[in-house]
């Protein structure tokens, strides 16, 4: 497989198998070396990424059956131990029971700490958009990280970076709306992100939900929303099942404003025509 300095391999492909890491920390470390360590000696990362740790039944389960098959990056950090990638795995270890854990321990400092647990945790797929923007966000007001070092480093068009770091602008309350509804396109929150208040991505978000809208709608009404346009030339109203995938439903009204009820009546007029056949 031909692969470049800004792609690691399929996500398919376990980590500790991952050349473009296991290359990343060789030219960040001069010998890193796996020991075992003990549980009691070692320390969160305080800027770790990760805003939630998730379900951690299976990889409880997987670890007291099998142990511990990948070690943790650590480094030395005043006479103890500090996580650098790996915190699921060390509380997964601590919560059954476990007295050490294999680690890589690595001498770093804390922006390359900082740069190595978000790449890990990117071509994990663990961290979510608000996730990844907020660690990018760090990288920068913490190091004073450019974006263009930032795409260097984490192996993306700075355009992206950009785009991501922009999402972070999104106030927490609305992030949970945005969870609550499953809006989780990066195209989708960088619209949401654009707008100049709370009020008016609160009101992108539920026409968004309620319209199932596709990302060229969300896009003009997003405009709309800015006062950028006029918006939208006609009522777009998109509904795709979550239990079928074999259809999805789209209707254009020649109206720019319709209401639910006025959607029930359409469908129910729709359906009447197509019994009648």
């Amino acid at each position: 497989m031909q692969r470049t300095r800004k792609s690691g391999l399929p996500h398919y492909v376990g980590m500790r198998h991952d050349d473009h890491f296991v290359d990343l920390i060789s030219s960040r470390s001069a010998g890193p070396r796996i020991r075992m360590i003990s549980l009691t000696e070692i320390d969160p990362n305080p800027h770790q990424a990760r805003s939630e740790l998730g379900n951690m039944k299976e990889l409880m389960a997987s670890i007291k059956k099998k142990g511990v098959l990948e070690p943790i990056l650590v480094r030395p950090k005043e006479g103890r131990y500090e996580i650098i990638a790996g915190e699921r795995r060390y509380v997964a270890s601590q919560r059954i029971g476990l007295g050490e854990i294999p680690c890589i321990e690595m001498n770093v400092e804390d922006n390359e700490a900082m740069e190595l647990a978000l790449i890990e945790n990117l071509q994990r797929r663990d961290l979510d958009m608000f996730e990844e923007s907020d660690g990018l966000r760090s990288l920068i007001e913490i190091y004073g990280y450019n974006h263009n070092q930032i795409a260097e480093i984490i192996g993306k068009a700075r355009s992206t970076i950009t785009e991501i770091i922009s999402v972070g602008k999104i106030p927490n309350d609305i992030r949970k709306i945005c969870k609550q509804f499953g809006i989780t396109s990066r195209s989708t929150l960088v619209e949401i992100a654009k707008q100049k208040d709370k009020d008016k991505m609160f009101k992108l978000i539920t026409e968004i939900k309620e319209r199932e809208l596709r990302r060229e709608d969300t896009r003009e009404l997003s405009k709309k929303i800015k006062g950028k346009t006029k918006g939208l030339g006609h009522f777009v109203y998109n509904y795709k099942p979550s239990s079928a995938e074999y259809y999805k439903l789209r209707i254009e009204f020649k109206r720019k404003s319709v209401s639910k009820d006025e959607i029930i009546k359409v469908l129910e007029e729709i359906i009447k025509r197509l019994k009648s056949k």
